[in-house]
């Protein structure tokens, strides 16, 4: 009888939180530095929306992702699992199958699970979402009207929802907004950014989309308030990973991973709360499993906010991790792994391949970034030399450095504390099963819509360059061969690779380590030639481009 009385009102208090739990929204804005909006500290920001939300609810201060490039963010945002170990960490990327996303969690919980313009996120069997598209899925925005109707009709049926919000803005090209709202020759440009002209006015529109993305907050918030749900729903507010202007997207850097992180609760979070708990994306879907009213919350990478939403405590973890693959970005080096630990106090970060010279879009294709490159000002030169040439091990007094201009690295007062920070991103590493830089060189597998095969091992140890050969290597490291069509690929006259399939779309690569020397490259093809037959070569200074064999 005891054993029923604690099983009924089990099932009662049960039912009763989930008729409880509130309906969820999440907007996530795409490439915005937390700093460059008002309540973060802008001054040139014209943000009115963000930051009446963050009067009306809880700013953190310390919320970080663990990868600084949208599609690895969004994978682990949306599945509370660290890059490496959902297999999404390179950009343009896709989990493994058997990863469950927030859908997988919420659906069983009686929760409509929609998502609103950006994806970025694979395979739809690990996210399968109510997409909301209408006209805007060409260039990925919201469409409010999609919206308007999910909200309209999760109201009539009395339906709990889960609504993620996913903005393009303020991702580059910044052509949205209005840049006449911003005084040209004011703007204050972070420290490490050369202020040149055309920084500043690109740093001008930047601002104006952050504006336009202002307005899709209010748009959100304005069509909860029409349907009654306002005071029905928890809504958070996240910014993504740093601009693409150097030193942010795409490093480890505190202005690529730390994030804005908004939550208004109404009833629940006292308005104008501000947390300086240590958090992550990956604490988001156990969130949203706990406001669901379901404890059980297995094989995720994070854990509940919920002790600090009801302002039990401001202790949430003791450390959050980066990863940055750049192999297989748009110009980006050809390797160059990063990795990154920070406890809110102290940044230590871990270039694998410091050797390498790191590049990407920015320094490839910006308009902006020549400027600073033909520059004539010694501090713009030595950013751009920062920038793309840094040492192995790099290390910032956070609290007092929040751009981390200042390297501490070789400093006697804080040589403890790296070595303790090295040995936990070593573990953290461990854990995820990351090997650094042989997980870079194998990121390309990792990414969508490229039908490619790995054949054999990384060489590691080189293979023995000759006297004469058709290829000439002149800086020693890792490159990679690629090869479409039924054939074999040698190189002095040992087996490089070799497509066993009969499929000549499918692209297959071999990374080998050279050392400078000569090396004869011989192809023997099956059957007659055709047009998909390519091969192709990149290395350390080389970008993927056709190799001509006599």
């Amino acid at each position: 009888m005891k054993y029923l009385l604690f099983l009924f009102f089990l099932i009662v208090f049960k039912n009763s939180s989930a008729n409880d739990a509130p309906n969820i929204v999440f907007i996530l804005a795409d490439d915005c530095t937390k700093w460059d909006i008002g309540t973060y500290g802008s001054k040139d920001a014209v943000t009115p929306t963000i930051d009446q939300l963050a009067l009306d609810g809880m700013k953190f201060t310390r919320c970080y992702q663990a990868a600084p490039m949208c599609s690895p963010t969004r994978h682990s945002l949306m599945t509370g699992v660290f890059p490496v170990r959902s297999g999404a960490y390179p950009n343009h990327t896709m989990a493994y199958n058997n990863i469950k996303s927030i859908v997988h969690y919420l659906k069983p919980l009686n929760y409509r699970v929609a998502l609103a313009g950006k994806r970025h996120i694979l395979p739809q069997e690990v996210f399968p979402f109510e997409y909301l598209e209408g006209h805007a899925k060409k260039e990925k925005n919201p469409d409010f009207t999609e919206v308007e109707k999910f909200i309209s009709g999760a109201t009539q049926k009395d339906e709990k929802f889960c609504l993620f919000i996913c903005s393009t803005e303020p991702h580059s090209p910044w052509n949205k907004g209005d840049s006449t709202l911003f005084d040209l020759n004011s703007i204050k440009l972070p420290p490490y950014l050369a202020d040149t002209p055309e920084t500043r006015r690109q740093f001008r529109n930047y601002l104006a989309e952050i504006n336009y993305l202002d307005n899709q907050v209010k748009q959100t918030l304005e069509l909860l308030k029409k349907y009654n749900q306002e005071e029905n729903t928890i809504v958070f507010f996240a910014s993504e990973q740093g601009n693409s202007f150097p030193f942010a997207k795409w490093t480890l850097y505190n202005a690529g991973l730390s994030s804005a992180l908004i939550v208004k609760w109404p009833g629940k979070i006292s308005p104008g709360s501000v947390s300086d708990a240590l958090v992550d994306y990956l604490d988001i879907v156990p969130t949203f499993i706990d406001l669901a009213g379901e404890s059980e919350q297995n094989n995720l990478d994070g854990k509940s906010l919920m002790p600090i939403l009801n302002q039990e405590t401001n202790i949430h973890k003791s450390y959050t991790f980066g990863i940055q693959t750049t192999r297989g970005i748009y110009n980006g080096s050809e390797y160059y792994p990063i990795r990154s630990v920070s406890n809110g106090k102290y940044r230590l970060i871990w270039n694998i391949s410091a050797e390498m010279a790191f590049q990407n879009n920015v320094t490839e294709k910006n308009n902006y970034f020549k400027e600073w490159e033909q520059s004539n000002n010694p501090e713009h030169l030595k950013l751009v030399k920062r920038y793309k040439n840094r040492p192995e091990f790099e290390f910032f007094e956070e609290e007092n450095d929040p751009y981390n201009m200042k390297n501490l690295v070789n400093e006697p007062e804080f040589q403890s504390i790296i070595e303790e920070m090295k040995k936990v991103l070593k573990e953290w590493m461990a854990y995820c099963g990351d090997k650094g830089l042989t997980t870079e060189l194998y990121a390309l597998e990792h990414q969508r819509n490229k039908p490619i095969k790995h054949f054999g091992e990384i060489a590691y140890n080189p293979i023995e360059p000759g006297v004469n050969g058709n290829l000439k290597i002149e800086r020693k490291g890792f490159y990679t061969f690629y090869f479409n069509g039924i054939g074999k690929l040698m190189i002095n006259d040992k087996l490089l690779v070799e497509d066993i399939g009969n499929n000549p779309e499918i692209t297959n690569y071999r990374i080998v380590y050279l050392l400078p020397g000569s090396y004869q490259l011989q192809v023997k093809y099956q059957g007659k030639s055709g047009p998909n037959r390519k091969l192709e070569w990149s290395g350390p200074e080389i970008k993927k481009q056709a190799l001509i064999l006599p």
